[in-house]
Formats: structure tokens, sequence, C-alpha cells
């Protein structure tokens, strides 16, 4: 019987230094998740360049990047992997969050990081003082962060992932309206009347259900006045403070800036279905013990009763 060809694999130690470059975009964190020094991860690193014939990850000012060759190697690399841990005992590593250096990457909306990423940094530091957090935006590009392993969780509203993703419900988001505290001519309730003729700031953002906001007033064949469109949160206390702008906002947010600024909250007069914010996460992840901590931390700090 005729044999098949011997395949000339890397050494397993190489694979999981690929595996956690593709995830930390970091010789250092790689180093530190592997239990190497760096000077090693990076004779490591030279290795698998030349066996794959091609640089893999580049160094770039956010990071070492990987290549297209890096990517499309990412899931077969990582569902070997899977293969040798259960070979080796069933089971993926355990995580100690107390102890571990681990860098998990978050996408998250820039309201995400006034309402909810202080108080994740505070669990972390009490839970996991070596874990370090990178926070990047939501964006059309999310799903495929999410299934190369260039993002562990997204966290915000994704109406339309493809299949082979998992989520979990944190809480519903209905909307709201700010106003200048003294504008002139919003002084009790906001009007359906004074929404059609007052001018607005709109909100273009990824993630925050803006495109719930757009639907809900086509439906109602409400035009608003659009004087300014805004990538995100960024300055939007300070514009409407500043402005007779109308901002309709996901109430949590709103809640938020009033706090910050010289702004009134107002009942939105159009109604606007309510959202739910979940997180988000591919299903290759779904049962490493790093990532499952990570999910429930979210569920325990952010999750409605």
């Amino acid at each position: 019987m005729t044999m098949p060809p011997a395949v000339d694999l890397p050494e397993p130690k190489l694979l999981l230094l690929f595996e956690a470059l593709h995830r930390t975009h970091s010789v250092t964190r790689a180093a530190a998740a592997l239990g190497q020094e760096q000077p090693t991860v990076s004779v490591w690193l030279a290795k698998l360049r030349k066996r794959f014939g091609d640089p893999l990850f580049v160094r770039t000012p956010d990071g070492m990047q990987p290549t297209p060759r890096a990517d499309a190697l990412a899931a077969p690399i990582h569902a070997a992997l899977e293969r040798l841990r259960t070979l080796a005992g069933g089971a993926a590593p355990s995580f100690d969050a107390a102890t571990s250096q681990r860098a998990f990457r978050m996408l998250m909306t820039d309201a995400a990081h006034v309402t909810m990423l202080p108080r994740l940094l505070a669990h972390l530091r009490d839970a996991a003082p070596g874990v370090e957090l990178d926070v990047d935006a939501i964006s059309p590009t999310t799903p495929q962060a999410l299934a190369a392993g260039r993002a562990d969780l997204a966290v915000g509203f994704l109406p339309s992932l493809p299949g082979g993703f998992y989520q979990q419900a944190l809480f519903t988001q209905d909307f709201v309206c700010l106003v200048n505290a003294a504008h002139p001519r919003i002084r009790g309730t906001l009007s359906r009347r004074h929404y059609r003729e007052e001018a607005h700031v709109a909100l273009a953002l990824e993630g925050t259900g803006h495109g719930v906001v757009e639907r809900a007033l086509a439906r109602h064949r409400i035009q608003r006045r659009v004087r300014l469109r805004l990538p995100g949160f960024l300055g939007l206390a300070t514009i409407v403070a500043a402005t007779d702008l109308i901002a309709t906002v996901p109430r949590q947010i709103g809640e938020t800036l009033v706090s910050q600024a010289a702004l009134r909250l107002c009942a939105c007069p159009v109604r606007i279905p309510a959202y739910v914010v979940r997180q988000h996460w591919h299903a290759r992840y779904h049962d490493d013990p790093a990532h499952r901590w990570l999910r429930g931390a979210c569920a325990t700090l952010f999750r409605a009763p």
C-alpha cells in the first residue's frame, strides 16, 4: 500500500506563537502569554516566516498586523491546535484571571467607553490585574475580526451577523432626546412639532441602533432637519449644550451626558422601538477558557436582572 507523503508541519510551539501573535498583535504580549522571553519568541517568529515563505506579521503603528497569508492560515492553525489540545488531555488550557497576562481585544462604541468601560476596567483591576484590554470600534468588518481572532468580543447592536456566531443579551436600550438646558423654544415637553421644526445633530455609528432611528422616522414620515452629522458621541454634549440642536440617542448615553453638561433629557416624541445590546463572539472561541471568563465578567457586570 502506498503511504501518503509526509507533511512538514511546524513545531507546536511555533503554531502557538502564531496564534498568540494573531490574537495580541504584539511580540511582547505574545511572549508573556507563552511564558517565554522576547528574544526566544523572535527566533521562533523567524522560523515561522521561513517555513511559510511570508513575513506573516508586519510591524505597524497599530502593532504587529497579519499579512493576507497569515489571515488565511489563522483558522486552520487554530483548528490544528485545538486537535492537539484534545489529544493531549481533552481540554484547552485553564485560565487563571488573577495571574494571567492575557491581552483581550473588544469592539464597542465610543458611547460604551463612557457607560460600560469604566466598570469593566474596575473589575479587571480587582479580579485580573495583569490582563490588558485593547478596545476598538465596531465597524462593518467586525464579523471578520471576530472570526479571525483579531477581536474577542463585540458589545453593541449587531443585527446582521452571519452564521457561526454566538450572542448573549445584556440589556435593552430605548431612545431619548438631548437639548440645550436653555433652549429658547423648547421649555417643557419636547413636542412632535418641535421635533419636526427644530434642527438636529444625527449620529451614524455602528452598534448603536442608529438604523432603528432612521427606519422609525421613515415609518412616521418624519424628515429631520439635520444640520450636523457625527461619526460618534465624542463632543456631542458640548455641541448640544452650545447650540439649539436636538440629538436622539440611546438612553444610557443620554443619561450619562446630562450629568456632564448643561443639557436636558426629554422623552422622544416619536415612537422608536427599543433594541437589545448583546455581546457577540465566534463559535471558534466558544469553549476557550479565557473567552468564557471574559464573557462571564461582562454578563455579571452588564446583564439586566
